[in-house]
Formats: structure tokens, C-alpha cells, sequence
């Protein structure tokens, strides 16, 4: 259902697999102790993992989710040419809320990888996939308002493309077992096509 791969000009997003990723390669950058893991998790939904066995569980999920065709989960691998080439640098998802025409997006990246503008590069193929191929009409992402450099690259990437803040909203999430707010950012497809004249992504789809 949705594309195998996207290419940007720096970025190989392949879905997210037991084949792609490895359960023990991903734990090894997920696990307690791991290299700037602490700083990683501060803001997310996950906490970091203890076994290889909940590497493979994340990792069945991904696949159980784009099966059903909820989600679209990929592992990031930076292209030749950037540091860390054909290294797992995170993963990434489009969430599908058919019911409300709407697409959410996520992401995280290990430390090494950060400020290097990935996050804003995988936004402008995501609008490609879920305005183009699947007719969504709006895409949105949310963060703790304390997440200060992630609110910063959302509301770059969601307002270069036409679209803008809708608010902070309390007690939207459980973060570490309390209610938290978020800030949520949303771009509609018609306000993407207004601003937006030029693709950027390439897909490959199961069957190519």
C-alpha cells in the first residue's frame, strides 16, 4: 500500500523491517546506556529498551501497522556523500487517521545526526506522499512545548510549505505517566499546493 522506499536528495527512508533494520542493531542504538540516548528519549513516547526482544516487538509492530495500512514506519539511512553513510540514523513515520483525513508525522534520530536538517527533508516527501498518492487533506505534527528544537524544525518545515500553528493543547499526551500538552503545526493540501512548485522525492514501490 505504501511506497517500499523514499529518496531525498540526502536520505534513504526504507520501511521499517526485521530485515531492514536488524532487532539487535536497532537495540544497540535504543538500549539503556547507549550513546546519547537519554537526550534522544527526553521528549518522545518510548522510553529507551532493555532486551533485544522489544527490538524485534517495535519492529513487528512497524510491519503489523503498514499492513494494516495505518502507518507508513521507515528506517533513515543517510545517502553517500554525508557523514555516516548507509548508517541506521532513526526512524520515521506517516500516521494515517483515515477517518480524519489527516496524516501525522514522527521522527527521531540518534544524537550524531541531529542539526543537520534531515527532519525538514523527510517532511517535504512526506507532503509528496500523503498529498499526491494518498489524497489526504491535511498533515500535522505535534511536540511537548518544552522540545524546543523539535517545535523549531516543525514550524520551519510546516510554514515553508503554507501551512501554520494551530495551538497548544493540554492534556493531549501521556509523557513518563503525566498528562502533557502539545503544540501542533498543520499544513492543508490545498495550502501546500499554493506554495508548493517543485518534488523532490523519489518512490519505489513494492512491486517495482
Amino acid at each position: 500500500m505504501f511506497p517500499a522506499e523514499i529518496r531525498t536528495d540526502r536520505l534513504r527512508l526504507r520501511r521499517a523491517t526485521r530485515e531492514v533494520i536488524p532487532p539487535l542493531e536497532q537495540y544497540e542504538y535504543t538500549r539503556e546506556g547507549a550513546e546519547g540516548i537519554d537526550e534522544v528519549t527526553e521528549y518522545v513516547s518510548w522510553n529507551p529498551v532493555k532486551t533485544p526482544k522489544e527490538s524485534d516487538e517495535f519492529l513487528a509492530r512497524c510491519e503489523e501497522k503498514w499492513d494494516d495500512g495505518e502507518a507508513a514506519i521507515y528506517a533513515i539511512f543517510p545517502r553517500d556523500g554525508e557523514d555516516g553513510a548507509g548508517e541506521f540514523a532513526g526512524t520515521t513515520g506517516l500516521h494515517f487517521q483515515w477517518d480524519r483525513d489527516t496524516a501525522v508525522f514522527g521522527i527521531w534520530l540518534r544524537k550524531r545526526f541531529w542539526g543537520r536538517g534531515y527532519s525538514g527533508e523527510r517532511a517535504r516527501a512526506f507532503f509528496e506522499v500523503a498529498f499526491e498518492e494518498f489524497d489526504v487533506s491535511l498533515c500535522a505534527a505535534e511536540y511537548l512545548p518544552e522540545n524546543e528544537q523539535s517545535g523549531r524544525a516543525i514550524q520551519k518545515y510546516i510554514e515553508a510549505a503554507g501551512g501554520h500553528r494551530d495551538g497548544e493543547f493540554r492534556h493531549r499526551v501521556v509523557h513518563d505517566g503525566d498528562p502533557e500538552a502539545t503544540v501542533r503545526y498543520s499544513i492543508t493540501q490545498s495550502e501546500w499546493r499554493d506554495a508548493t512548485d517543485e518534488r523532490t522525492a523519489t518512490l519505489r514501490w513494492d512491486d517495482e
